[in-house]
């Protein structure tokens, strides 16, 4: 390729500046700069002012850490267990929060249903519902006992499934009224795991639950989605932590180089349940330090 005429061609140095770019020592400028810095600080999107949420098995672990973020972000915390939930009362209203204890037997879907539903009726509408209580029974696949896989799949799927369409039903009987599902699934709806046959299955069941919720109610006002929760520090991990060699295997995979905690899962169901997350249905959003990238 040529160029005409002769080369190098020197141009003379000036500035380039934007047509409509005002002058930098305009004030006006600054002025616009400080307005954009301004509205950066709006998190209002993030913020749960005003709305109740009902939170299972919020007596501790998991539970009780969404309840205590669901606080801090201004929420109302209907809590659901079977035992005492005094201990997330008092972190709540350390928070600055409010909190409603419910006590309910969640080894009962149907008794699940009918509890969301007086709840509902009894203390007033519920803006969310975060489905966490969850068991775990561990054994070698060939030991597991029909009773323990039973008993597995009713807290963690069924009672999941009936407070779902509960809380569906009542949020579609008022037109105009939105509402947001998020459920605790974990990286075993991913995975297989090693002896915990009733809980991975009932874990793959949560996440393609989740999905098909997601699918039916997207265009009427819930939003469905999830969390995956990696290796946390709950009473459900205890055995785990307590084992040196399966401790120390489960750490030394986690790319964060820690155990999760509670409050780690508490935000990021804030986010779910907040007005930030409008435009996401279906999603299973790992929070896991990095585990499943693995």
């Amino acid at each position: 390729m040529s160029w005409p005429g002769s080369w190098p061609i020197h141009l003379p140095r000036r500035p380039i500046a934007c047509e409509d770019a005002p002058p930098r020592n305009d004030r006006s400028f600054d002025r616009q700069q400080a307005k954009g810095m301004t509205s950066l600080s709006d998190l209002s999107a993030f913020s749960l002012t005003g709305k109740r949420i009902l939170v299972t098995g919020a007596n501790t672990g998991i539970g009780q850490g969404i309840a205590v973020s669901i606080a801090r972000a201004g929420g109302l915390v209907v809590g659901v267990g079977r035992s005492a939930m005094d201990d997330t009362a008092g972190k709540v209203a350390a928070a600055g929060g409010s909190f409603e204890a419910v006590k309910a037997d969640l080894g009962d879907p149907a008794e699940a249903a009918a509890m969301l539903d007086r709840v509902w009726s009894e203390s007033g509408p519920l803006d969310g519902l975060v489905n966490n209580a969850g068991i775990i029974r561990r054994a070698d696949a060939v030991d597991l006992s029909e009773a323990d896989w039973d008993e597995v799949m009713e807290v963690n799927l069924k009672t999941v499934f009936r407070l779902c369409q509960s809380f569906a039903r009542r949020v579609l009987a008022e037109p105009g009224r939105r509402g947001k599902i998020v459920n605790i699934a974990s990286v075993l709806s991913f995975q297989g795991g090693i002896r915990v046959a009733s809980y991975t299955a009932s874990k793959h069941g949560v996440l393609g639950l989740t999905r098909l919720l997601a699918c039916e109610w997207a265009a009427k006002g819930i939003n469905v989605n999830g969390i995956a929760p990696g290796y946390v520090e709950t009473n459900n991990t205890e055995a785990l932590r307590a084992d040196p060699d399966r401790s120390a295997a489960i750490l030394g995979r986690i790319p964060a180089g820690r155990w999760g905690r509670p409050d780690d899962i508490g935000d990021a169901a804030v986010f779910l349940l907040a007005r930030a997350s409008d435009y996401m249905h279906g999603a299973l959003v790992p929070v896991d330090g990095g585990w499943l990238a693995r």
